[in-house]
């Protein structure tokens, strides 16, 4: 679906002409349980005579973070609807967190579907106050986001989201606020894009398909694009790459996009490494069929790479960025990979294969090799790569390994966006525990132990990264797919992390 626009304004919120006005609402524990509006609401609640939250307490509101209230206005002031939304105890500072802005916003405009225009007067600081309004912009951008599906009849009871926002300043001619508001703009299409290609089902996206749609939209971006098909792969030997996508009849593809930066004179070098498997039976060693129709998000990091690149080339930072897509189909039939093979990989490391359902690694190790290859300081690569993920540490926080740098630089720029990261270790132990004793390293724990599944994974990776880069693998098998009730700016489905904290880390570098 469309984004909506964006525009500033500067009018007193309780004179907007709007089909309804966003306040923020604090909790005050200490108060017995009294409200609190939140700074950029004062004209609203002057409008009500000091009964505004009195009144939003009898609707049931608490200020509670994300709690959405409406509260039908009777002329009070310009805006026929206010919606108030929790965001928790009043800040000792000039704003609240970041995230809960960010969450809030999303939250109060995805249950304004069906409005067409909608304001928003929440708190904005009055130095500085650029972080805030890019958490308000993007949570506002993120939590309109429907995908448009593949229904033949419109679903009864179902409201189009907003069409039109308008974010409340203290002066709409600011350019710093302009600033936000382009940027914003182009950071949620990156996110919205990436949640369209998750989103996809997987007879819509497989890989020459996904390849074709990546580089179309590379292209028209102005980057550089290079497609490798299946006969170039064999030849150039991508073996892991090679392995996984044999036992498909869409045979497997290796996307690279660059960008480079005009006017810099020898620029720091980015790669970003990214998983495309566009649908994941877990090959010969198939999986369950409870819950596989998930798979068709394996393709995650992939899609994460590519939007981000094409958000590279729309904010011009002044690094140079790679991407490097490794696009396969992972499925069962007579030419499909075996458990027990040895695989040639592009580095030339040879692996032993001890289940074809961890073909993630497998296609990466040949990405990644390849990146290191052909140049680059930073690597950084995001995959759907493991169940273990999950377990350790749940759906929103993300698995991180690598080097120190490198795994700084990520931790750092997910907590400021809202995209959390944790890092793990790569212990010897489970090095060790992956020796084999045909070929340089086993796929898998030779033992077929699972202990340390997701550490196991980043051991792997780490064989593939060349020396003096640094590196940082993102396992996001849980983030990057929602399968729970919309929650702040996530809907079901995908959720385009980790594209927010791959350009925040490209900023930091930059």
């Amino acid at each position: 679906m469309t984004q909506p626009s964006l525009s500033l304004v500067d009018t007193d919120p309780a004179e907007l002409a709007v089909d309804a006005i966003v306040i923020g609402l604090h909790s005050q524990p200490d108060e017995d349980g009294a409200l609190l509006p939140a700074a950029g609401a004062e004209s609203i609640a002057a409008a009500f005579d000091g009964r505004l939250t009195a009144t939003l307490a009898l609707l049931g509101a608490s200020g509670a973070p994300g709690e959405v209230t409406k509260l039908a206005t009777l002329g009070t002031v310009a805006a026929p609807l206010i919606v108030a939304v929790g965001l928790g105890s009043e800040p000792s500072g000039p704003a609240p967190e970041l995230e809960t802005l960010r969450r809030g916003t999303g939250a109060a405009v995805r249950a304004l579907a069906g409005s067409s225009t909608v304001a928003l007067a929440l708190p904005l600081p009055d130095d500085d106050a650029s972080p805030v309004l890019r958490a308000v912009l993007e949570g506002a951008l993120l939590g309109s986001y429907r995908f448009a599906g593949y229904k033949t009849k419109p679903q009864k009871g179902r409201r189009d989201p907003v069409t039109a926002l308008q974010v409340h300043v203290p002066d709409a001619a600011d350019p710093a606020a302009a600033a936000e508001i382009e940027r914003a703009q182009t950071v949620a299409r990156a996110v919205r894009l990436t949640r369209d290609w998750v989103n996809m089902p997987p007879n819509e996206l497989r890989p020459a398909g996904f390849a074709d749609l990546v580089s179309q939209a590379a292209t028209e971006a102005g980057l550089g694009v290079e497609v490798l098909d299946f006969d170039q792969l064999k030849a150039g030997g991508y073996g892991g790459i090679v392995a996984v996508g044999q036992g498909s009849e869409a045979p497997p593809r290796l996307v690279k996009l660059t960008y480079t930066p005009d006017g810099v004179t020898d620029p720091k070098r980015v790669a970003l490494v990214g998983k495309g498997i566009t649908f994941d039976t877990g090959g010969i060693s198939i999986k369950p069929a409870a819950g596989m129709w998930e798979m068709k998000s394996d393709m995650a990091g992939a899609a994460a790479v590519a939007a981000t690149l094409l958000a590279v080339a729309a904010l011009k930072p002044g690094v140079a960025v790679s991407g490097y897509l490794a696009i396969a189909e992972n499925m069962p039939s007579g030419s499909a990979y075996r458990p027990g093979d040895v695989i040639t990989m592009f580095n030339g490391k040879r692996v032993e294969v001890f289940n074809t359902d961890a073909e993630g690694r497998m296609v990466l190790g040949d990405a990644i090799a390849r990146a290191c290859a052909d140049g680059t300081d930073y690597l950084f690569e995001t995959s759907t790569l493991t169940g273990g993920q999950v377990v350790a540490l749940g759906k929103r926080i993300a698995g991180l390994m690598g080097s120190d740098e490198a795994i700084e630089l990520v931790r750092a720029a997910g907590a400021a966006v809202g995209e959390p990261a944790w890092p793990m270790p790569l212990p010897d132990d489970v090095r060790k525990g992956m020796e084999s004793e045909i070929a340089d390293i086993c796929q898998t724990n030779s033992s077929m132990d699972r202990a340390g599944h997701m550490l196991q994974g980043g051991v792997f990776l780490r064989e593939f990264v060349a020396e003096g880069v640094e590196w940082a693998h993102i396992d996001i098998a849980g983030p990057s797919y929602h399968t729970g009730e919309p929650n702040g700016y996530w809907t079901k489905g995908g959720t385009g992390v980790p594209v927010r904290t791959f350009l925040r880390v490209i900023d930091d570098l930059s």
